[in-house]
């Protein structure tokens, strides 16, 4: 079941802008990493929403993401770079939440929140 009710603008713009012409689980991932990459205006200011084992970042944390991480890195999930000690760590940005975003940064790490809340999965 899903966590979050459906939206049939969102799911129309994600179809048309995210994942337009992708067949596929590869072609997918690309589609969605393209599309944050081109609508996210980095370097940015996030607060962490949710812990995830995968990623030392802890709930309440906030840090400066920079941009989004290889595309080899996000063919199950998209991930952005952060700095972190002194170097960047790529992070998954469903567990990111930006503070203070231009209107299209905002939409598009919304739009992906709504695809993994939904349950939504590459293929």
């Amino acid at each position: 079941m899903s966590k979050v009710e459906r939206d049939g603008a969102r799911e129309e713009r994600i179809r048309m802008e995210a994942v337009v012409d992708a067949y596929g689980a590869e072609e997918q991932a690309m589609g969605w990493y393209y599309y944050l990459q081109d609508k996210i205006q980095f370097p940015f200011t996030a607060i962490c929403i949710t812990k995830r084992n995968i990623s030392p970042v802890s709930q309440g944390a906030k840090v400066e993401v920079v941009g989004m991480t290889d595309e080899d890195e996000c063919m199950r999930e998209m991930f952005v770079e952060i700095v972190w000690d002194c170097d960047t760590l790529a992070v998954p940005l469903s567990q990111l939440k930006p503070l203070d975003p231009d209107d299209d940064t905002l939409e598009a790490i919304e739009d992906w929140h709504y695809w993994v809340n939904r349950g939504y999965e590459f293929g």
